[in-house]
């Protein structure tokens, strides 16, 4: 199967809420099929870098402290999968958020002559998310990251790495993280519904290690 989806390509969207461990395992899923991970975040940081005019654009609505509206994360997408790489198939991940930037994607993969071929939704207990992300400690230094009870550094408070000092990011305080899933709950619910309406929608388990969601995942996609 995989060696088939390789040659086909895969046009995939990936949902999940703040803490499910999306971004593993669209490593995970970024090597294994040959796909580029297409990150929203990603894409506005590049904008921004890049010096265009559409990122001179994006730069002056961050740095106003606004959300980038939605035609400008569309004409940003739009550009980014004309790229060669995204041809031949993709990982969505931050995109779609709502039902209208849903519509815009099918409208624009229409154009093209294409369509997704699946919607992975990782899903975990909101206990556990808000366990998992309300229990993260990242070194202000290096950035890298522990947790209180699954990855603690050897010495408290202190960066096995380069010594560095562990916070808590601001929005992975308890109150933060019940405030994301919220919202995340709010706009993504619709989302869910009419994937799984269209028939595209993949629900993956997200407890255990990273190798039992992902083969999950392979199990999902080779259906």
């Amino acid at each position: 199967m995989r060696e088939s989806a390789r040659r086909r390509g895969l046009r995939l969207v990936l949902l999940g809420a703040p803490g499910v461990g999306k971004g593993t395992q669209a490593a995970e899923i970024r090597v294994r099929y040959g796909l580029p991970h297409i990150a929203t975040g990603d894409m506005l940081r590049a904008a921004m870098a890049d010096g265009s005019p559409l990122g001179q654009k994006v730069r002056a609505i961050v740095e106003r402290g606004d959300l980038v509206p939605d035609p400008v994360i569309d004409e940003i997408m739009e550009e980014r999968l004309a790229r060669p790489d995204a041809r031949d198939g993709f990982l969505l991940d931050g995109f779609p958020r709502t039902l209208v930037q849903a519509e815009y994607l099918d409208a624009l993969l229409t154009r093209r002559g294409q369509r997704l071929d699946r919607v992975i939704n990782i899903e975990v207990p909101e206990p556990e998310i808000v366990d998992r992300l309300s229990g993260r400690r990242v070194c202000g230094s290096c950035g890298a990251t522990y947790h209180v009870r699954f990855s603690r550094p050897r010495r408290d408070g202190q960066c096995d790495a380069c010594g560095g000092a562990l916070r808590q990011r601001a929005d992975d305080a308890t109150e933060a993280v019940a405030e994301r899933l919220q919202i995340y709950r709010a706009r993504t619910a619709p989302l869910i519904e009419l994937y799984r309406r269209d028939g595209l929608l993949l629900t993956i388990d997200g407890h255990g290690a990273p190798a039992e969601v992902l083969a999950r995942i392979d199990a999902g996609l080779s259906e």
